[in-house]
């Protein structure tokens, strides 16, 4: 199961569903939104994402963890809109019949999760500025930061230079 909300995570359900007799490890992943990012004081963050194709790379991602650590049970919630410090971001939970490799593919998820979905994180700072951070075309144009304007989630941001 793999979603995208806008929406509280429910941890609780979440980790009843990965719940089988078979399985005897049970790990999860939980990414906050921090107070601080390369310096700079945080009041909260953004998400935006292309949300059918980052369902559709998710499931991906789950079954490749399950085809590489065994007979895994896995979920993953990925928020998007305003959080504030301290909310869930995003979670991971993976159930297995033993601890290793629980562990495994909740590690492989979240760190593909991080590479490959369409999912992007703009940062609200104390000082009132905004920045989108780690964007992938901003990376393949070979720019440090987020400040020239281009298209997220199939609609334009403006975005100035700080």
């Amino acid at each position: 199961m793999f979603e995208i909300s806008s929406s509280v995570i429910e941890v609780d359900s979440l980790r009843h569903s990965l719940m089988d007799s078979g399985c005897g490890g049970y790990t999860a992943f939980e990414g906050w939104v921090r107070d601080h990012h390369q310096g700079r004081a945080v009041s909260g963050l953004h998400y935006e994402a292309y949300a059918d194709l980052a369902r559709a790379e998710g499931l991906k991602i789950l079954a490749e963890a399950e085809e590489r650590f065994g007979p895994v049970r896995l979920a993953c919630v990925h928020r998007i809109g305003d959080l504030a410090v301290g909310e869930l971001a995003v979670w991971v939970g993976a159930a297995a019949p033993h601890r290793d490799e629980a562990f495994k593919a909740c590690r492989y998820v979240i760190d593909e999760l991080k590479q490959r979905l369409p999912i992007w994180k703009k940062e609200h700072y104390i000082e009132g500025e905004s920045s989108w951070v780690d964007c992938e075309r901003c990376r393949a144009a070979g720019h440090g930061k987020h400040d020239h304007a281009h298209e997220h989630a199939g609609r334009r941001e403006e975005e100035t230079a700080s």
